[in-house]
This record gives C-alpha cells, structure tokens and sequence, in this order.
C-alpha cells in the first residue's frame, strides 16, 4: 500500500472534512404532556418514562 511523501497540512486535511456534520436531532411528543423530548428518555418537561414518574420534574 502507497504511503504519502509528506505530511498534509492542516487546512487541506480539513476542507476534506467539511461534509462531515452531525444530523439533526430526532424527537418525539411525551405521551403524558406532550413537549417535545428525545426518544427512549425520560421527558425533561414532567419527568415521566414510559408511564411512570422517573425524574422529578424541574
């Protein structure tokens, strides 16, 4: 396998990362109070998962 000559420079290493970005991220409705929360966490908004008081709600 090729090894380079010399070393890349910062600049070009990184023009070759400027697609690399994070999506979006995705959220659901909370069933007990309906904010807006991340999926498979407990609603920051009442502090509820899955039915039942997990977090004491801020």
């Amino acid at each position: 396998m090729a090894l380079p000559k010399r070393r890349q420079s910062k600049s070009r290493g990184r023009k070759r990362r400027t697609h690399y970005k994070s999506g979006l991220v995705a959220t659901t409705t909370c069933p007990q109070c309906g904010s807006k929360k991340m999926p498979h966490r407990a609603c920051p908004n009442c502090g509820y998962y899955r039915g039942r008081p997990v977090v004491s709600a801020s």
